[in-house]
C-alpha cells in the first residue's frame, strides 16, 4: 500500500469511530511502525487536517458536512465508476437504500470515503456471496453522500447527470 493510500485509509479510521484510535493499532493494521503513523499523522496536519493527539489515541474533527440523497441506476458493472465519481469529486458514500414495493426501505450502511473501498465492495459482491441490493429494484437505489459543502454536493450532482446515471426525484 502506497503512503498516500494509508493516509486516506487512517483518515477514513478516525474519522469513522466514536472513540480515539491509537497509533499501535493503526500501526497493526497497515503493518507499518508506529514511528510510520506518527508521521502520517504529522503529514496530514500539515496538509489542513484537524487531528488531535489524546492519551488514547488519535481523533479527527470533522467539520458539519454538506449531505444529500442521490437517486441513481446503472448497471453492476458500473458500481466502481459510480463510487469513483462521488469520491473522485470529494464525496462520501454514507448509506445505499431501496425502496421495495412490499418491504418498503431497506438500507445498508457503507462508509465509503476512498476508491479502495468502493473496489473492496465491488469485489466482494463479484464473488456472489451477495447481491447488491439494488438488485432487487431493477438497479434503482439511493446514496446518502456527505461533503464539505453544498458546491461539492451540486458538483456530484451534475457529474452523475452528465453519465447518465442520476434519476431525477
Amino acid at each position: 500500500m502506497k503512503a498516500e493510500e494509508r493516509r486516506g485509509e487512517i483518515l477514513s479510521l478516525i474519522g469513522n469511530v466514536d472513540n480515539p484510535v491509537s497509533a499501535g493499532v493503526l500501526a497493526g493494521r497497515f503493518a507499518v511502525s508506529r514511528q510510520v503513523i506518527v508521521q502520517d499523522i504529522a503529514i496530514l496536519r500539515a496538509n489542513g487536517y484537524d487531528i488531535t493527539a489524546t492519551n488514547r489515541g488519535y481523533v479527527l474533527n470533522v467539520k458539519a458536512a454538506a449531505v444529500r440523497v442521490f437517486k441513481c441506476r446503472h448497471t453492476f458493472e458500473e458500481i466502481v465508476e459510480e463510487g469513483e465519481i462521488i469520491i473522485g469529486a470529494g464525496g462520501k458514500i454514507e448509506d445505499i437504500f431501496v425502496n421495495h414495493r412490499l418491504y418498503g426501505r431497506i438500507s445498508a450502511r457503507l462508509d465509503l470515503s476512498t476508491r479502495t473501498h468502493v473496489e473492496e465492495l465491488y469485489r466482494s459482491l463479484k464473488s456472489g456471496a451477495s447481491k447488491p441490493l439494488m438488485s432487487v429494484t431493477d438497479g434503482y437505489h439511493y446514496h446518502t453522500v456527505s461533503a464539505d459543502s453544498e458546491e461539492t454536493l451540486a458538483e456530484i450532482e451534475r457529474k452523475l447527470r452528465d453519465r447518465g446515471f442520476l434519476i431525477e426525484i
